[in-house]
């Protein structure tokens, strides 16, 4: 699912026009993005928490060479999965598992 299929599922749930539901998508998707670059953690209950988590600086290898590199230290989008999300799938996730 792309943004704009979810900006009409969401349209579709709170019965107001696409246009009004995908600004009201962008607005959210916006101001979480801006809250974790300042360090805050969005937690949204039932659902999860959105933070900025810090990677230090490590060496690592080039896969094809097997010379070592210096990986940079660098910041990272982190997303954890609520309790309630995680049994929400469980329960009715099963239909994606292989058969």
């Amino acid at each position: 699912m792309n943004k704009k299929e979810l900006s009409k599922k969401v349209a579709e749930k709170a019965n107001v026009t696409a246009a009004v539901a995908g600004e009201c998508v962008t607005a959210t998707f916006d101001v979480i993005k801006e809250t974790v670059v300042t360090g805050e953690k969005v937690d949204i209950a039932g659902f999860g928490s959105y933070e900025a988590k810090t990677r230090e600086a490590r060496v690592g290898r080039n896969p094809l060479t097997g010379e070592q590199i210096q990986i940079p230290a660098s910041v990272v989008p982190s997303f954890k999965a609520s309790k309630t999300f995680k049994d929400y799938l469980k329960e009715n996730g099963k239909n994606l598992l292989k058969k």
